[in-house]
């Protein structure tokens, strides 16, 4: 049997088989890592339980990692939607890390300002006209009253949400999709996770191929499992200038005939704010 899975808790999978059933599931062994959003091959071992046996191929992977561990939010995402707003305060490194995971797996990415209603979202509004002007979609809304301009952002697009906790992603979700609510219950009896928090990645269906995954919430976006020059492509203001410096494997620090540092001396401020966050990235 093949599937599509579109929940995730520990060690326990929601599957949705291709025959429309939905069936919880266990991973055969330890080696397989599943993200919502995967295509899966099951076995199945009762009425509504299986075995996990392999994945099918992806076309992305996002994820998060550190130096001791990974963390799989979503596979075969095709658009990466972060979630900020006033309050809980506004992590702008921690966009740029969003903007880099989506672009090294080749996605869309476009910000929700959430609480527009809040009298702070002015000053968070201006903060974000930069990544406007690098081309990226920016959204305002207020998430508890209405979210029909995010929901143009979905539409034939496989999206993953992420934000902080508190910035207003299950309101969102909630606003979305009438039937969300009822959805966490079913999958929380079915895992047997009692009163649901977001602990767990969700997929939730918009018909034909698009669907939405609610992440939990994060602090954190560690990128450790790219390579410096993965981490430079995903900056897209930098991409014209990649390869034009003298030295091959220039680190665009010190090195003379950099053609980033003199980017920045003719006047690129924008240049200077990315070469900065390449490093802390790095």
């Amino acid at each position: 049997m093949r599937g599509l899975v579109t929940a995730t808790h520990r060690r326990h999978y929601v599957v949705l088989l291709d025959d429309g059933r939905t069936i919880v599931c266990l991973i055969r062994g330890r080696s397989l890592a599943i993200a919502c959003g995967d295509r899966v091959e099951v076995s199945l071992a009762g009425e509504a339980d299986g075995v996990i046996d392999a994945v099918e191929p992806r076309s992305s992977l996002l994820f998060r990692s550190d130096a001791h561990r990974e963390k799989l939010l979503a596979a075969n995402v095709t658009q990466l939607l972060g979630i900020v707003a006033p309050d809980p305060p506004y992590d702008d490194e921690l966009v740029h890390r969003w903007i880099v995971a989506a672009e090294s797996n080749h996605c869309r990415f476009a910000l929700i300002a959430n609480k527009k209603d809040l009298p702070s979202f002015a000053m968070l509004k201006s903060r974000l006209a930069q990544f406007q002007a690098l081309g990226y979609t920016v959204v305002a809304t207020s998430a508890a009253h209405d979210a029909t301009n995010v929901a143009a952002l979905l539409d034939g697009q496989r999206s993953v949400l992420i934000g902080q906790s508190g910035m207003g992603k299950s309101t969102l979700i909630n606003t979305l999709l009438a039937d969300a609510r009822a959805r966490v219950g079913e999958l929380s009896a079915s895992l047997r996770t009692g009163r649901h928090t977001t602990t767990e990645t969700t997929l939730y269906s918009l018909g034909a191929e698009a669907w939405i995954v609610d992440s939990p919430g994060m602090k954190e976006f560690g990128l450790g499992h790219l390579s410096p020059a993965e981490l430079e492509k995903a900056f897209v203001e930098l991409r014209p200038l990649l390869g034009n410096c003298r030295f091959r494997n220039c680190r665009h620090d010190a090195e003379p005939g950099c053609a980033l540092q003199e980017a920045i001396a003719d006047g690129h401020q924008l240049l200077a704010d990315t070469e900065r966050s390449t490093r802390r990235l790095a």
